[in-house]
């Protein structure tokens, strides 16, 4: 057996320069390189193995490990999970910075492999900097926090336990199932100790990613629930964007006369053109997904986690007889629901039942009925397009502090409304632009007015909803196809929480543009706790006032300056007029950009014939408070239990 002799970090570098994946025969490196901030634990054996000898490896300078790692996350979504950035930390906050990473990768499916480093394995030198101590367990260390959010953990205490560890962590990665986020936690002094590795560990390595197949018991209970079925709707979850199964789902659901409705995470698989997507469903879905969902008396949901988010916290799907079909990877979701579970690429499940259904000669009852409500969503889209702050301006979100209007348009001197620069972005950017987003009130109005024939040009992470996603994801997007422009979709909360890749984005020259919509708040959270009889508590930004609490003057802030400051090339638009000015002049730059869009409070989308279930207080002397409860109590009463 031939060896080399060389230090634990040297064969991990050595190792993840020759991983490839294999998808339908086309074979693609997968690890492109390496995020990494350089600190105690991590820069003298990880980083000397990268400065002698990083192969083909790039290695990416970090601003915050918590971005960093949202970067790469990013980047693996827009490869379709089959390209990663791994990503390495120091031992202690630098660590734990990217936990809220790797919870967001996990909940999403999303390949993210993590190098944190550790303590002493020979704990010689307790408690070393940046250590966490347990007085009633030494072995516990920051890196911990990493167990329940990761699909695969472990802790490598001797070089030659490297071997079996990153086997593992490449089978989890490389899995459509089991994939999320991956740690491997690197004692600090085992990175620099020496062993002698076989050659075979160090060679090259295919994964292949496989489509298994329906069983038939399974296929067939699909195929006669659906032949029995005459209002059958099908929801496209983020599964048929990984399956690359958007031309089959379009072309069956086309064939049987079958509306079907978009996930966030499965929107811009299948064209928003294409006659039988009735576009986003559930809390931030439209008109006409709702109205149909609701008339459905099957409801077929491939490569959904069926989240509340999706289903109206199980209120959408609540129909005289309904039932329910799920195709999916994980038997895990699979059976949520009480569905009736078939666990199957949904590429080649879709494609088995299309044959199968054309030999029945199966035909649904919808008739002219998913046109009939396109139709009124697309006028209800107009609405939205042309709402402006005219003489009957009226907000669309009720429920506010009825100065915040008033205050935030002579404050800031805007006239834009929300919904109105949602349509002029998507008329005016590129058709194959990729937006990317994650939190606020832009998931909803993007979920219900984003439309695009491209594929894979939406990137909203709503698995997690992790604010400081947007600006991180972008430049991770970006990486992964430069040729594109992308967008940060990002409000003004979760711009403040971390937006610190955007330098990264001018120091690597891949441009990004941020469009940053400022309306002095949490509005999406203040449109929740208001609606609901609650007060306008810490949910705009605010300075306190006399009497202590937060409710003086809205915070005046310059977005602009802040990322000119960093080198962006920035505006800041008030109108229309210079909204579309500004997109036009800033696809002629090559520097990233960011546009300060102030967007006037309350004029985000509402909710269509959707319900969410949230917690409000069951005992409390508040009018508007107790009939928000009972309200509640009735929709709690209807949904469907599990």
């Amino acid at each position: 057996m031939k060896t080399t002799r060389m230090t634990a970090a040297q064969a991990l570098v050595k190792f993840l320069d020759n991983q490839y994946v294999e998808f339908d025969g086309k074979e693609t490196k997968f690890v492109d390189g390496i995020f990494t901030i350089f600190g105690h634990g991590i820069v003298v054996g990880l980083g000397q193995a990268l400065d002698e000898n990083p192969g083909g490896l790039k290695v990416y300078q970090g601003r915050n490990e918590q971005g960093m790692a949202h970067a790469a996350t990013g980047f693996a979504r827009q490869s379709n999970r089959r390209r990663i950035i791994a990503c390495a930390s120091s031992i202690g906050p630098g660590a734990a910075n990217m936990v809220t990473a790797a919870a967001c990768a996990t909940v999403n499916h999303i390949p993210l492999l993590l190098f944190p480093g550790d303590t002493f394995a020979s704990r010689q030198p307790d408690p070393v900097l940046q250590q966490l101590e347990r007085p009633d367990a030494l072995s516990v260390t920051t890196n911990d926090a990493f167990r329940p959010v990761c699909r695969f953990w472990e802790r490598i205490v001797r070089p030659e336990q490297l071997m079996p560890a990153m086997v593992q962590a490449m089978r989890v990665l490389t899995d459509p199932e089991l994939t999320g986020a991956v740690c491997i936690a690197l004692s600090q002094d085992v990175e620099g100790e020496s062993y002698d590795f076989p050659d075979y560990f160090l060679q090259k390595r295919v994964h292949r990613i496989r489509r298994p197949l329906p069983v038939k018991e399974d296929l067939d209970e699909l195929v006669e629930m659906i032949s029995e079925s005459r209002h059958p709707l099908v929801i496209c979850g983020g599964g048929v964007r990984y399956s690359e199964a958007g031309e089959a789902l379009e072309a069956f659901c086309e064939k049987f006369g079958i509306p079907f409705a978009e996930t966030q995470a499965g929107k811009s698989a299948c064209r928003s053109s294409h006659p039988m997507n009735l576009g986003g469903i559930g809390v931030t879905g439209n008109l006409a997904a709702n109205t149909i969902a609701q008339e459905a008396d099957l409801i077929i949901a491939v490569g959904s986690r069926l989240t509340d988010f999706t289903t109206g916290s199980k209120l959408l799907f609540t129909g005289d007889g309904v039932k329910m079909v799920s195709v999916n990877l994980s038997g895990f979701d699979a059976c949520k629901m009480d569905a009736v579970s078939v666990i199957g690429d949904a590429r080649e499940t879709v494609k088995l039942a299309d044959a199968a259904l054309a030999a029945k000669g199966y035909q649904s009852g919808w008739g002219t009925a998913a046109a009939e409500a396109k139709k009124s969503w697309d006028e209800e889209y107009a609405r939205l397009a042309a709402y402006s702050c005219d003489e009957n301006f009226k907000p669309l979100i009720a429920a506010g502090n009825p100065e915040t209007i008033p205050e935030f348009r002579k404050l800031t001197g805007s006239e834009l409304t929300q919904t109105s620069a949602i349509a002029l972005i998507r008329k005016t950017i590129d058709p194959d632009a990729i937006i990317v987003g994650a939190s606020g009130s832009l998931p909803g109005d993007l979920q219900r007015m984003w439309t695009t024939d491209c594929r894979d040009s939406y990137q909203m992470e709503y698995g997690y909803s992790c604010m400081g996603y947007e600006v991180a994801a972008a430049f991770g997007a970006k990486l992964a196809f430069p040729d594109q422009e992308v967008y940060s979709m990002v409000g003004d909360g979760a711009f403040l929480m971390l937006h610190s890749e955007l330098v990264t984005s001018l120091q690597e020259g891949k441009k990004i543009n941020v469009l940053l919509f400022d309306n002095c708040g949490f509005g999406c959270i203040n449109n929740l706790q208001m609606s609901n009889g609650i007060g306008n508590l810490a949910t705009e930004f605010r300075y306190r006032d006399e009497k202590g609490g937060l409710n003086g003057g809205l915070i005046p802030i310059d977005f602009a300056a802040v990322a000119a400051g960093y080198g962006a090339k920035t505006y800041t638009v008030r109108t229309l007029e210079e909204l579309q000015e500004a997109l036009e002049d800033a696809k002629k730059q090559t520097v990233s950009t960011l546009i300060d869009i102030k967007a006037i409070p309350k004029t985000m989308t509402d909710g269509y014939k959707s319900w969410w279930n949230v917690g409000l207080a069951s005992t409390t002397g508040v009018k508007e408070q107790q009939e928000a409860y009972e309200k509640l109590m009735d929709n709690r009463s209807k949904a469907r239990k599990y």
